[in-house]
């Protein structure tokens, strides 16, 4: 193995404690079980409460009245979990639901008073999508449906009582995504011919499209939403720098005005605003935590009250209702799910709404501490490192869990698997590899047709980091991921066949040009740009071998565990099929886990059970974990 040169960062500071006492031993079920309740929203007139609660093991939408208390259940799911859900007006709730796990989510609309929920979309094999709820019609939303063709959306206006459907507009076969100005008409949208995205623009819904600029798809401008005048918009860009930075901009001279907000260090996320006020309240970027640059007096006092009201927390304001006086508060920190409050401006009082998990005893959980270190070429690679509470950070088993993606990162904050294998007495390592999103344009593109090399090389580096300080046990290390995450753990056993001790991939790809060929219908748009991420099947036909684990099955000679759901439409299970099939050719046993009622993860709780009691095993075996 390769002498690799670490700089350690000298700032980063352990804790260990010989004398503390670990905590007690959690059932694994406590960690992946439902949450009290959450997801609370307030309704546009600040009466009433909409969450999702366990019924039946399935969360479903309950609605509460602020002023008796009294509380009722309006969707009876059994089969799978409400998926997402919103106030339409303050009597009528939006859900939406899939089957399976296939994503194939129909929208459903019910009032308040429980009735018979109606089905807006009830079509089969058809995707359907919230465009704009419109809350100021209270009769209609736009929705996105790929029924006529499934690679692309077209927008319909949808008579939210009667279920009927107008097309709006129908894609011409290109656009990837639409966008509507604060009135709900239809002004912007997004087109691409593979590998070069286009922003098309109108004054007016009467007026035809026109391209305003086109930008390879390496780099970024993406409109964020219109000043409330409709004139203007706000976009994230890159162009011409290498972070995302947040912008003005004016589509009718099709150019760039000023600059709104960037940080020197990372991208740009979110730009929170006001639909009282009219402008824009903050724009949010995460370095090891989350923070905001205020553009409002008032945003910016109402964070600092929450932050004095929760010291010890983050402190994330996830609703309001329309005088934004009610809000809805979520906290959280590495060590809880959190818990949500009601904040009354007005009255300056708070009220605690639920724990999502009281169950877990927050001063029982590990701290998750930001780390950085340099790969073998040069680069800086940040993420997070979490030990047991009441172990020192010396010889520890250690799972590092590679991210899903690969265009995400991993952030600060509550974890459920982390948490529950620190329980375990096992370290968790969580790097943000190249290809991560988040640390500017340069960092991400060092990532493109890099899977199983560079990428893995860095999560390589990672582990190798944390034996060489000492923190982990050479002889129990382990790699864990789901969805990209799961890839790099078969590429982990692949290709580093000495390093882990076992591996473990939850609905991870095996074979790259079978992962290429099965992709769902609406992300064909863009498989010319996954060809230039990843590698074309026929150009990089030699990278694409060398990089699949399937091929390599013969070198992976550590226990392996791999998990599918049978209606994953992102990464089919002929991926976890081919690469059990592979390596027991090989003489190797392999643990292999198949839910035939789940997706692209384990959504329902039962199955979340028997994946994280296999896995507790597993690990147990293999690690000799607590």
């Amino acid at each position: 193995m390769k002498l690799l040169f670490i700089i350690f960062i000298m700032s980063l500071i352990f804790v260990p404690s010989a004398k503390a006492a670990m905590a007690p031993l959690f059932s694994m079920e406590d960690f992946f079980r439902n949450v009290d309740s959450g997801g609370y929203s307030i309704s546009p007139d600040g009466t009433k409460l909409a969450f999702v609660k366990s019924w039946q093991h399935r969360m479903n939408v309950y609605v509460r009245e602020l002023s008796t208390g009294e509380e009722k259940r309006i969707t009876s799911a059994t089969e799978r979990d409400i998926e997402g859900f919103f106030w339409k007006g303050n009597n009528r709730i939006v859900y939406a639901q899939d089957f399976g796990g296939d994503e194939n989510y129909h929208i459903y609309i019910t009032d308040i008073n429980g009735s018979e929920a109606k089905d807006l979309t009830p079509f089969e094999k058809v995707r359907a999508g919230i465009l704009d709820d419109l809350e100021d019609d209270e009769n209609h939303m736009l929705i996105e449906l790929n029924q006529r063709d499934p690679e692309v959306f077209d927008v319909f206006r949808c008579d939210i009582n009667t279920g009927e459907l107008t097309k709006v507009a129908e894609n011409p076969g290109n656009i990837t995504g639409w966008m509507t100005d604060h009135d709900g008409k239809l002004r912007a949208a997004m087109i691409t011919d593979g590998v070069n995205n286009s922003l098309l623009y109108r004054k007016n819904e009467s007026d035809d499209f026109e391209i305003l600029l086109t930008t390879n798809f390496k780099e970024t401008f993406v409109p964020i939403l219109f000043d409330y005048d409709n004139k203007f918009m706000y976009a994230a860009s890159n162009l011409s720098r290498d972070k995302v930075a947040i912008y003005k901009f004016d589509p009718d001279e099709n150019k760039t005005l000023d600059l709104i907000f960037e940080h020197n260090e990372v991208d740009v996320g979110s730009l929170l605003h006001s639909k009282k006020k009219k402008i824009i309240t903050a724009a949010t970027y995460t370095t090891d935590r989350r923070h905001y640059k205020f553009f409002d007096s008032d945003r910016e006092e109402l964070q600092k009250t929450l932050d004095d009201f929760f010291p010890n927390y983050e402190a994330v304001v996830s609703d309001m209702d329309d005088d934004e006086r009610r809000v809805i508060v979520r906290t959280y920190s590495d060590k809880t799910r959190g818990t949500y409050y009601l904040f009354d401006r007005k009255d300056n009082s708070i009220s605690k709404l639920a724990d999502l998990s009281p169950w877990l005893n927050e001063n029982e959980m590990a701290s998750m501490s930001a780390i950085k270190y340099k790969s073998r070429d040069g680069l800086t690679i940040n993420g997070y490192l979490t030990v047991p509470k009441g172990l020192e950070a010396k010889n520890l088993p250690l799972v590092i869990i590679p991210h899903g993606g690969p265009s995400a990162r991993d952030t600060w904050g509550f974890d459920s698997e982390v948490q529950f294998l620190a329980n375990r007495g096992i370290a968790v390592l969580q790097v943000n590899f190249r290809g991560s999103t988040g640390y500017g344009k340069e960092f991400h593109q060092a990532g493109f047709k890099q899977w199983g090399r560079k990428m893995q090389d860095d999560l390589t580096d990672g582990v190798l980091w944390a034996v060489e300080k000492g923190i982990a046990d050479k002889n129990r290390l382990a790699i864990y991921g789901g969805s990209y995450g799961g890839y790099a753990a078969l590429a982990g056993a692949a290709f580093t066949p000495d390093l882990y001790a076992c591996a473990v991939s939850y609905v991870g790809p095996s074979n790259i040009f079978t992962l290429l060929e099965s992709i769902p219908p609406y992300w064909k748009p863009f498989l010319e740009m996954e060809y230039e991420e990843i590698g074309d099947p026929v150009k990089d036909k030699e990278l694409l071998t060398e990089i699949s684990p399937v091929f390599h099955a013969d070198k992976i000679k550590i226990p392996l565990f791999v998990a599918q759901g049978a209606n994953d439409p992102r990464v089919n299970k002929a991926e976890s099929d081919q690469i059990v099939e592979a390596v027991k050719k090989t003489g190797k046993d392999v643990v292999y886990m198949v839910k035939e009622n789940e997706g692209h993860g384990f959504a329902n709780e039962e199955n979340r059970f028997d994946f994280y009691r296999e896995l507790e095993k597993f690990f147990k075996k293999h690690l000799g974990s607590r």
